[in-house]
């Protein structure tokens, strides 16, 4: 993947690293930010801002709330995931319910996922 990131979006992404949701604290700072990668908040990757993204595995983490159930919303981001997995990018996307419900599961996915790290356990 090349950078062709829009800069016009670098400053809503400095803003949305400052707001992060609850889940997006949580799944940050009890986890990923422990992670031996680096792992960016809030990147902005071609015309998108993803949540979480881990460029040494070419991972994009994406945390739902509800309003991505709605059909619109389905629709954009299957778009959005389209695009970036034609960037070679692999999406993970979770619901804030899985984070919030399902905190280990959804570790363990991310780690399944990360070729870097067959051996790393959840504390």
């Amino acid at each position: 993947m090349e950078n062709n990131s829009n800069p016009k979006l670098t400053p809503l992404a400095k803003e949305l690293r400052r707001k992060m949701t609850e889940a997006e604290r949580k799944l940050w700072y009890q986890f990923l930010k422990q992670l031996p990668v680096t792992v960016n908040r809030q990147k902005v990757i071609g015309n998108y801002i993803v949540d979480f993204y881990i460029h040494s595995s070419k991972i994009v983490i994406e945390l739902d709330g509800e309003q991505h159930g709605e059909p619109e919303n389905l629709a954009r981001d299957a778009v959005r995931d389209q695009w970036l997995r034609e960037q070679g990018l692999t999406v993970l996307r979770y619901s804030n319910y899985d984070v919030y419900r399902y905190f280990e599961d959804v570790c363990q996915d991310i780690l399944r996922n990360l070729p870097e790290m067959p051996d790393l356990e959840i504390k």
